[in-house]
């Protein structure tokens, strides 16, 4: 029986190439889950299922921070030190999409080149083919399919901007907020939301004479973790200094994390987390297949364009022309 167009064969093949770590058809495996062609949507729906039982092992770490945090110079410090602790690293880093080709503009690779280079990571730049936040809509995915590669720590890096922070928070487990002292105020570079998220917050770049710095910034930031609520009731989210370049403070950001992960584990709270992750990114794909479905019906085409006419000339307001574009969900066939 054929699945989509590939064999059952052809499918067990990529099961049994991504559970051995073949790094090739790791790589073919996450074009397919990325490609919004049918027939590769088809087949990577069963990869996926077929390997579920090998996922879920992984520590999934989260990383935003505003631009010049230094994020690509954090994430390749702190997996070339995971690594030589005997770690496999994947690092999913979502480039901001070219508005006039789609395609990823940052080229992750070219700024970890230590990282890109070590047998025991994998690094994945992917388009975020603008979609909300800058978020790669296949993100979810992809770390499923790396943690069934073998990779133990997966980290999503965000374009740190929109919503983005949102919605890689929604998909980890640790979620660190990297900032700098020294360009301003502070607090004014980072949303109450953003702080809300945060699993802990690393001030980087504190080597130097910005040391100083990071530590009155820090203070700063314990102080606003005081009026917000954090994540979770059993965790206090932590600020410390660290430095990416002179790899200060990376280990004790290590034991934070290992820390976290098992006073969670041991509460049920991170089974309880990732559960209500999956029925989170269920139903968003079940309204964003609904979307999809909804506009490319013929009559909802014609009718939208009609009512965006309307309402555009300020003929039609905006409540009665969605109700109409609504009343076609009736005489849409099931």
């Amino acid at each position: 029986m054929k699945t989509s167009w590939l064999t059952d064969k052809e499918i067990q093949g990529y099961i049994e190439g991504i559970t051995s770590g073949d790094r090739r058809v790791l790589a073919k495996a996450i074009t397919l889950v990325e490609s919004i062609l049918p027939a590769h949507q088809e087949a990577a729906r069963k990869i996926l299922d077929r390997i579920l039982p090998y996922t879920g092992k992984a520590v999934r770490l989260g990383i935003t921070g505003l631009p010049g945090a230094g994020k690509s110079t954090f994430i390749e410090s702190f997996g070339k030190m995971l690594t030589a602790q005997g770690h496999r690293v994947a690092v999913l880093a979502v480039d901001p999409s070219s508005p006039k080709t789609g395609g990823s503009i940052m080229a992750d690779k070219t700024r970890m080149e230590k990282l890109a280079t070590d047998p025991n990571a994998f690094i994945r730049p992917s388009a975020s083919g603008g979609t909300l936040g800058g978020v790669a809509r296949k993100t979810r995915e992809t770390m499923l399919v790396c943690e069934a590669a073998g990779f133990d720590w997966v980290m999503v890096e965000t374009v740190g901007v929109g919503q983005s922070e949102v919605t890689v928070a929604s998909m980890v487990d640790f979620f660190l907020v990297l900032m700098i002292a020294g360009a301003g105020d502070e607090l004014q570079g980072i949303k109450k939301g953003v702080l809300e998220l945060a699993d802990a917050i690393a001030i980087n770049k504190a080597d130097g004479d910005n040391v100083q710095r990071a530590q009155a910034a820090r203070q700063q930031y314990e102080i606003a973790f005081h009026l917000i609520n954090p994540p979770t009731r059993i965790w206090t989210p932590p600020v410390i200094t660290c430095s990416a370049l002179t790899g200060s403070g990376l280990q004790k950001i290590l034991d934070l994390i290992l820390k976290h992960r098992q006073i969670m584990t041991e509460s049920g709270e991170l089974e309880k987390k990732r559960r209500n992750q999956n029925l989170e990114w269920f139903w968003s794909l079940v309204r964003e297949g609904l979307e999809l479905w909804f506009f490319q019906d013929s009559l909802v085409k014609k009718a939208v364009s009609r009512m965006l006419e309307e309402v555009e000339k300020g003929a039609r307001s905006p409540t009665s022309a969605a109700e109409e574009i609504l009343t076609h969900l009736k005489e849409i066939p099931s």
